[in-house]
């Protein structure tokens, strides 16, 4: 079945033939500056978010003032032009598979001879009463940035906010927040800050390291209901335990979905996204799908089959580049690694490493945490074969090469602590940790005989 999609779609791009993207994010635009590395075909990218392509990840930058918009963007405002990249501010509302066409929000058509979906996520609300009052929002696009900067310049305008969910994207809205001293409660409806994806060592790290920042985390508390006042802006919310929380901000979040919506319809096969073989073909010959929006029908053991994740998608630009250039290449993962930041502490993932509730039986978990500083890590490794599994690493900065290979290759544990040294490439006349990590480990193993 995959051999056929393929064989359907391999010729040479020519250069009258026109690739269009849907898309301006890192997956859409890595796809297209690869694909232009191999063709002199006509690209277009069509995004309504923007003009150009920013760094998503750093919009939390320029409300805490660390940046300007243009310094989120990798590129020249001239690179496109340079690189005959047509960019094409708009919004699809249809995709005609039948006809090869795209009609947009304001009637036109667009022809297409292949064309790559990379429309990414969109938040994920759950229907709670009052969530279309003012002062109510996400915070996922460049738009949503301008409406915090408009409900929350300051402490004045905003005496407290709530933020509904435990994530990355909670915990950054957070800091954003904190940063123009606005006091922010934090509601978690599990037990501890991210355990359904970290194991308990270290969230309850983070639960106290989160509190230690005024923020008032509460966790084991869902949102109920959100109260208006009188001008139609929020004035409360309610917890489902029946606490009522005053505030004039309550950001949504509460997890990301594949923006797939103007799909139904198209005969594109969807589910949670847009499925995918690994050649990241749709259903349909010449449409490709990448990014957050999607879905691998045959995802890795141990991968989910949709990740909504800038590494990720990067990789799969790259990856349909090659495919629709002539070149059929299957998407490899390889192993998983992310990387983000809880406040002020750095945090790298490399591999696997369970949530408790998750882990097998036959794995076991090592941790240190420095007595004084804010610095642990959590190792996962195979009993019988001693393989490390992954590694997590808070306020220590990991090499992300030494720590592929060695999860690659299944390196015992016990070789991968003694050479941790070459892992770790921390700021010159930094203490170094390895030998308390060192020895952490030696009274871990000897507890485990």
């Amino acid at each position: 079945y995959v051999i056929t999609l393929w064989c359907m779609d391999t010729n040479v791009l020519t250069d009258s033939q026109h690739v269009v993207i849907i898309g301006n994010g890192v997956a859409g635009v890595t796809a297209a500056r690869h694909i232009r590395k191999l063709s002199n075909c006509n690209i277009t990218i069509i995004s309504g978010e923007s003009e150009y392509f920013f760094s998503r990840t750093a919009l939390m930058y320029i409300y805490m003032g660390h940046l300007k918009f243009e310094h989120t963007k990798p590129y020249e405002d001239h690179f496109w032009q340079k690189n005959r990249l047509n960019l094409l501010q708009a919004i699809v509302k249809q995709v005609q598979p039948q006809s090869k066409t795209l009609l947009l929000e304001n009637g036109t058509e667009m022809a297409y001879d292949h064309l790559i979906l990379a429309t990414g996520s969109r938040p994920k609300y759950f229907g709670w009463p009052g969530q279309e009052l003012r002062g109510v929002q996400g915070f996922y696009t460049l738009q949503d940035l301008q409406q915090l900067e408009q409900l929350a310049p300051g402490p004045t305008q905003c005496k407290h906010a709530v933020i509904v969910g435990g994530g990355l994207i909670g915990i950054e809205v957070a800091e954003m927040l904190n940063s123009r001293d606005i006091p922010v409660t934090l509601l978690v409806r599990e037990p501890a800050f991210w355990n359904n994806v970290l194991p308990n060592c270290d969230s309850e790290h983070l639960n106290q390291h989160i509190r230690d920042h005024q923020i008032d985390l509460k966790l084991n508390t869902q949102l109920q209901e959100i109260l208006g006042v009188a001008n139609g802006r929020v004035g409360a919310v309610v917890t489902d335990s029946g606490e009522q929380i005053a505030c004039d901000l309550v950001v949504l979040c509460t997890g990301v979905t594949p923006n797939i919506g103007f799909l139904k319809g198209s005969g594109l096969e969807l589910d949670h996204g847009i499925l995918v073989n690994a050649f990241l073909e749709t259903s349909v010959p010449g449409i490709y799908a990448i990014g957050d929006c999607a879905q691998l029908r045959n995802p890795l053991p141990g991968r989910r089959a949709t990740e909504a994740v800038w590494y990720v998608g990067r990789a799969m630009g790259q990856t349909v580049a090659q495919t629709i250039c002539g070149r059929p290449t299957s998407y490899q993962p390889g192993n998983w690694y992310n990387s983000a930041k809880f406040l002020d502490i750095e945090y790298q993932t490399y591999g696997l490493v369970s949530a408790d509730t998750a882990r097998k039986a036959d794995h076991q978990v090592f941790h240190w945490k420095h007595p004084k500083k804010e610095q642990w890590i959590t190792l996962e490794y195979h009993i019988k074969t001693s393989a490390l599994l992954g590694i997590n690493a808070f306020g220590l900065r990991l090499r992300h090469e030494v720590l592929e290979r060695w999860i690659s290759v299944k390196l015992p544990v016990q070789m991968g602590i003694q050479k941790l040294q070459e892992a770790l490439f921390n700021p010159e006349f930094t203490p170094t940790v390895v030998p308390y990590i060192q020895n952490a480990f030696l009274e871990h193993q000897q507890k485990s005989l």
